[in-house]
């Protein structure tokens, strides 16, 4: 390559700014992926000074754009235009890139108040993020816009890579997005023919334009992805076209002005190194000193970004007033939304069941407390994996998020209108698309989105849920179907080890209640855990009302554990302690009464919520679970692990199981019904106590 001798012109200087930042991010560090950046930085520039509404003096403006870098291993040119725009994003900050305590991490982590809309970096979620931010944009606009009143009108961006289209999320997001006619969705696609491992064409030879044209979404190509006026076009052509979902195919080339690695996966994840930075910043007529040069001209063209998004926000506000003096009565609503408050009383509308009401599933119970509340919560928007029959989590007669002109119909058990006013969304066989649609509606703001399928399928699920914890999103999973209880489907559907893997996830807190009272109970404390995801585990089968007038009322769920029967005061302590969750609470309980009238000092805790109880102060935890009280069960129809610690006793030392014990399943189930299945697998109360006898050392009836 030759070098450039011609002077830059503005664009130009902006464009290699951010080229030669992302490089000096990744060479400081001696770790990162230069390559991505400089070749998308000139689509990045066009959209982020051109296109992009954003305000860097308050990045929770609710009516900006939306922008995801799903490609996120080019985290570097994002931190970039975050400092050039005048976000809260320091020259130290960009020094200190992949560093300890740095808020420049490897891949993007949601960071709100420094423009960092989502956690991205494993491939393809940053896209199907974006799905669920098209559909909040498309949701709210049909709720609360009127005429002569646009108060909702953004559009969400995207700039996505090979990786991201390769990635099985990305057909399940494009499908649902093209279904759903969400124009307001544009995807840059960095089409540099390169990823890690080398060049796209050794396993990407698909045609991804046609592939899209048949999702539904309006696709177009750039040639030249140096072509700043064709780029230019391409999007202006995209927010143009409202019908359809936009994909920008660019040409691009991975590490463009490296004379040695452009087009070369070896620009991709790893330093150019110190020659190659010296001949890439000669060819590009960059000074080869200091390192994060940045002219004066480029700067003032970024900080343009400062006046023009604070004065897109003041134009906002002043429709916001007008609209406020029209409709105050929505005003009221939009402002009870984006606080995330619901309406005073909603806790009394939760369903409240009695012992003698016939049994009850805990899935339809929970049916029951969703629609229970919803006029309260008016953030609840979502759905499932086409599964409303059998999750119950239709939101009834609340009609059903579908392009408008499909018509009125009954679908999955919700009746109602077919338009972009519905909470209910049909994700279809979709469950990952669905997952992260989840995560980009909370994302948002403004809502309060659920997600329900099987437990089961919570694996395809995984990918998404982990990083809803990483972000700590208030958003709730609903998955039932929750043990070999649920009978003759068999191994393919019955959940083993996924309540303990979800368990294991960082800030998520797992319920899974015991009847339909916990149920509500539960549905209550998703409600008000707002630092990370909550999955609400429950039955297919029909489970009896506990008698809350001779055991403890349900309310003792918020602590995630509770003594439900048992001698209760300090004289009466318990000989053992029975612990289970969900629907083991109730061969629990019949044990623990055939211990009673056998003279055993026993007692049942329920533990619906592990880190709810976990949470507790440690004068609660040794109430419920004395530490001089060495004779303890723990019984649920799962994975073993994760009990272990509630069951055995330590003494300033490891943990002594010696007087404890876990009854679950450590192998696969079998089809047959869920009676049977218990039965046969030891969830009995006769088996329970039995195993009670023999920890206490007495001797075990026949």
């Amino acid at each position: 390559m030759e070098v450039k001798k011609k002077k830059l012109n503005t664009d130009e200087l902006c464009i290699n700014t951010l080229r030669m930042m992302a490089v000096d991010m990744v060479q400081k560090a001696n770790s990162g992926h230069p390559g991505m950046p400089m070749g998308a930085a000139p689509m990045a520039y066009v959209l982020w000074t051109q296109f992009l509404r954003f305000n860097p003096k308050n990045p929770a403006w609710p009516d900006r754009d939306r922008f995801i870098l799903s490609a996120g291993h080019g985290s570097a040119l994002l931190y970039a235009l975050l400092h050039l725009t005048g976000y809260d994003m320091p020259m130290a900050e960009l020094k200190n890139f992949r560093q300890w305590g740095s808020h420049t991490p490897g891949h993007p982590e949601y960071d709100p108040k420094r423009g960092v809309e989502c956690t991205t970096g494993p491939l393809g979620q940053g896209f199907g993020d974006g799905l669920g931010m098209a559909i909040a944009e498309k949701f709210l606009s049909a709720n609360f816009n009127r005429p002569g009143h646009e108060i909702v009108n953004h559009y969400t961006y995207a700039i996505a890579s090979d990786g991201d289209l390769m990635e099985g999320i990305s057909s399940e997001a494009g499908s649902l997005a093209g279904h759903f006619k969400l124009g307001k969705l544009i995807c840059l696609y960095d089409n540099n023919h390169v990823s890690l491992a080398g060049a796209t064409e050794l396993t990407f030879t698909e045609d991804a334009a046609k592939r899209f044209e048949a999702y539904g979404w309006h696709v177009q190509k750039v040639e030249d992805g140096n072509g700043l006026e064709a780029i230019s076009g391409a999007i202006k052509a995209a927010r143009e076209e409202l019908e359809r979902p936009s994909l920008i195919i660019v040409r691009t080339h991975i590490g463009y002005g490296s004379p040695n690695k452009q087009d070369t996966f070896q620009a991709h994840g790893s330093p150019l190194g110190e020659e190659e930075v010296r001949l890439t910043k000669q060819n590009l007529g960059w000074p080869a000193e200091p390192a994060f040069h940045i002219p004066g001209e480029a700067l003032g063209k970024f900080r343009e970004s400062i006046p023009r998004g604070q004065k897109l926000e003041e134009e906002w506000g002043r429709k916001m007033l007008a609209y406020s003096g029209e409709y105050p009565h929505l005003k009221s609503k939009w402002d009870q939304m984006w606080a995330g408050k619901f309406t005073t009383g909603w806790k009394e509308k939760l369903p409240v069941f009695n012992a003698s009401d016939k049994p009850v599933a805990t899935r339809k119970a929970g049916g029951m407390a969703m629609n229970a509340i919803y006029d309260y919560v008016p953030q609840l928007i979502g759905g499932s994996a086409d599964l409303n029959p059998s999750t119950d989590t239709a939101l009834q007669g609340r009609g059903t998020f579908e392009p408008p002109d499909t018509g009125t119909e009954k679908i999955q058990g919700s009746v109602g209108k077919w338009d972009f006013n519905g909470p209910n969304i049909a994700y279809g066989v979709r469950e990952h698309a669905m997952a992260a649609a989840t995560s980009g509606l909370a994302l948002h703001g403004g809502l309060l989105p659920f997600a329900s399928t099987f437990l089961i399928f919570s694996d395809y699920m995984r990918p998404s849920i982990r990083l809803a914890c990483l972000m700590r999103l208030h958003l709730i999973y609903v998955f039932t179907h929750d043990s070999v209880a649920l009978g003759e489907d068999g191994p393919t559907h019955q959940p083993i080890e996924h309540l303990q893997s979800l368990r294991a996830m960082p800030n998520m807190t797992v319920i899974r209640p015991a009847d339909a009272n916990e149920t509500s109970e539960a549905w209550a404390a998703a409600l008000e855990q707002k630092n990370g995801p909550v999955s609400i585990i429950l039955t297919r089968q029909n489970l009896p009302i506990i008698d809350r007038q001779k055991y403890a009322p349900a309310s003792g769920l918020h602590k995630g554990a509770y003594v439900l029967a048992g001698p209760p005061s300090e004289k009466q302590k318990p000989e053992i302690i029975l612990i289970a969750a969900g629907s083991e609470i109730h061969p629990v309980l019949k044990a623990y009464e055939t211990l009673a009238g056998e003279g055993v000092k026993a007692r049942v805790v329920s533990m619906p919520c592990q880190e709810l109880f976990d949470r507790q102060p440690e004068s609660y935890r040794n109430d419920v679970l004395p530490p001089d009280v060495s004779g303890r069960i723990a019984v649920e129809a799962a994975w073993p692990g994760g009990w272990h610690k509630y069951v055995g006793m330590r003494d300033h030392g490891p943990l002594d199981y010696s007087h404890g014990l876990v009854i679950g399943i450590d192998h696969f189930g079998a089809s047959a019904p869920g009676e049977t299945n218990m039965r046969e697998f030891g969830f009995t109360a006769e088996n329970i106590a039995g195993k009670a006898r023999a920890l206490l050392g007495r001797k075990i009836r026949v």
